[in-house]
């Protein structure tokens, strides 16, 4: 062994002392996880990011609708029981929409949607309106939405909304026909103001329940409240079967005479070419101490030839005994057939021919008679577009 020297020999004694009196490396790690030991949390997301998410999932859109008719009665007014295109030999204006939306979500809960309508369309939508407020005309729809956390799900909307009922929307784009139906005129409502519930039971069957003021009414014409009901199933994916129904005091005045309104559609797509839809309504209410009532029928077609040319048929059948909703009693019956070109996604141009016919001599001609039939040829231009496409 090597000489060592005594000052080494000290060193080295000190060292061995201070290793054999320290605790072990392991038993310095603290037992359990401590605040700085921690995940740090996720950061909060930028408000850039957050703005890009709302405009990613909200809608912008927008339609212009007009019209040229010729009517065989060459009437001098407005055309008997026709919504919209109304006018007689002259290029008119129906409507034109401007709309904002951003649906509820289960990664965005809270939604609205709101629809600003302008022209004669607008005017005639909510002329029964009990409301005097010009600027409540001007919206079709205005509703907040939240997707409660319930379930699949459940949507609550406060706010007007157009009708859950018929087989027919106020927009011509999104109607296989350009004119609207009798069904849509006379037996069924155009909008309501209130809450409404919709809740997805599974993939195949969604219910939806409306507590509203009543029938196209913003502003309460009584103190009594309508209630609605939706079940609508798609058992397979070609098929669909609505069915509506809706009750509630709707005269100015009067929580006693309760109007009730059964509505059903059934849509069925044949092959991608062909798909055929069937509309049946029948209402009831109190008028002068009896009761009336009135239904109608409508049956439909559309063939999508080419991507770009359909031809959509449809035919109605409309009794309304008492005058209640046409103001004669009669029955109205009526054929149309509509050619569908679309040179573009956002561009339609549809080319209509109209006959209708009742028992009664209802439609009037510039001349002041009245006949029991009209025909009329029509050509309707609808542009519009979407950031959704």
């Amino acid at each position: 062994m090597k000489h060592v020297t005594p000052s080494v020999l000290r060193v080295l004694s000190a060292l061995f002392i201070v290793s054999i009196s320290a605790p072990p490396l392991l038993a310095q790690e603290p037992a359990g996880p401590g605040p700085s030991d921690a995940a740090p949390a996720p950061p909060d997301p930028p408000a850039a990011e957050t703005q890009e998410s709302f405009f990613r999932s909200t809608e912008l859109g927008a339609l212009v609708d007009a019209y040229y008719d010729f009517y065989s009665t060459r009437p001098a007014g407005n055309a008997q029981y026709r919504n919209f295109d109304t006018k007689h030999n002259q290029f008119a204006f129906s409507m034109a929409q401007v709309w904002i939306g951003k649906p509820a979500s289960a990664d965005s809960r809270t939604g609205f949607k709101v629809k600003f309508n302008f022209g004669p369309a607008s005017t005639l939508v909510n002329a029964f309106e009990p409301g005097e407020n010009e600027f409540i005309q001007n919206i079709e729809e205005g509703y907040l939405s939240y997707l409660a956390p319930l379930g699949k799900g459940l949507q609550v909307d406060v706010g007007k909304f157009v009708t859950p009922i018929g087989a027919e929307v106020i927009e011509a784009k999104d109607n296989w026909n350009y004119s609207r139906s009798l069904l849509f005129a006379l037996a069924i409502p155009y909008y309501h103001s209130g809450v409404r519930l919709t809740y997805p039971i599974n993939g195949k069957v969604t219910v939806t329940g409306t507590v509203v003021n009543g029938w196209n009414n913003v502003v309460e014409n009584n103190s009594g409240k309508t209630l609605g009901a939706q079940v609508a199933i798609k058992p397979v994916a070609a098929v669909s079967i609505v069915q509506n129904y809706m009750a509630g005091p709707e005269q100015a005045s009067n929580n006693h005479d309760w109007r009730q309104l059964s509505d059903t559609i059934a849509t069925w797509t044949v092959n991608p070419a062909l798909s055929v839809m069937a509309n049946y309504d029948y209402g009831m209410d109190t008028a002068l101490g009896g009761q009336v009532h009135w239904q109608g029928i409508a049956g439909y077609a559309k063939l999508q030839a080419r991507k770009w040319l359909a031809v959509s048929p449809r035919f109605e059948w409309y009794d309304d005994p008492s005058g209640f909703t046409t103001g004669a009693a009669q029955t109205l019956k009526e054929v149309t057939g509509t050619f569908e070109l679309k040179p573009s996604d956002a561009l339609i141009w549809r080319i209509e021919y109209r006959h209708e016919f009742s028992d009664s001599p209802v439609y009037e001609t510039g001349s002041g008679a009245f006949r029991k039939t009209q025909s009329s040829i029509g050509f309707g231009v609808l542009y519009s577009f979407s950031t959704k496409g």
